[in-house]
């Protein structure tokens, strides 16, 4: 169960509405009008080398199975890519050395997400280690391109209003489908019956 709850911080049902709000509060918090934007790229940048992996695998069956790789680990690197920056942001009215550690929880929780991946077998560890891969890049690149960026304090009532979506999907639990609706759209695109599977590729 834990695990489960963990694997939850990598899903798109959280992770989605997260970043919508991310995109919102930025341009009320920062001074820069070009953070929104690095933001939307950075995560829509995420998503769209994913799910181009999963569909060249699940239509077109371009893996590995020497690396047993069907694709870069979605929860990994979606995860990867928006902690950082989430706590990046709702840290801005903290000391320079407590938003270092706020930080670094953000980098800290898609590694427990992507090891939670790794123990209900939902990826191999080719797919978890690119996958924050992935995020990590994208999410620094977006850290890094910020370090001359002023954010806003939030006060105590307005931090609470920015997690509280996420901690409502996170009570609620409802998974995202992406995953099928990948799927499908991968056959259609191929014009194949059915998608391409983990044990087709070690069958090959």
């Amino acid at each position: 169960m834990a695990w489960t709850i963990l694997t939850y911080f990598g899903d798109s049902m959280l992770l989605i509405p997260t970043a919508v709000i991310i995109a919102l509060i930025l341009p009320w918090k920062s001074d820069n009008r070009r953070t929104v934007w690095y933001w939307l790229i950075a995560f829509g940048l995420a998503g769209l080398i994913v799910s181009v992996s999963k569909i060249l695998f699940m239509g077109f069956g371009i893996g590995s199975a020497r690396f047993d790789f069907t694709g870069f680990s979605g929860h990994s690197a979606m995860s990867s890519t928006l902690w950082p920056v989430m706590l990046w942001l709702l840290s801005g009215r903290f000391s320079p050395a407590w938003r270092r550690v706020a930080i670094g929880i953000g980098y800290l929780i898609p590694i427990m997400v992507g090891y939670s991946r790794l123990v209900i077998h939902a990826h191999s560890l080719s797919e978890v280690v690119t996958g924050l891969t992935l995020g990590f890049t994208l999410s620094t690149a977006f850290l890094v391109s910020q370090r001359r960026t002023s954010l806003k304090g939030f006060s105590w009532p307005q931090v609470a209003a920015a997690v509280l979506v996420p901690v409502i999907l996170i009570s609620h639990g409802r998974v995202a489908t992406t995953q099928e609706f990948l799927a499908q759209l991968s056959a259609k695109i191929a014009g194949l019956e059915k998608p391409f599977t983990r044990a087709d590729l070690h069958q090959q």
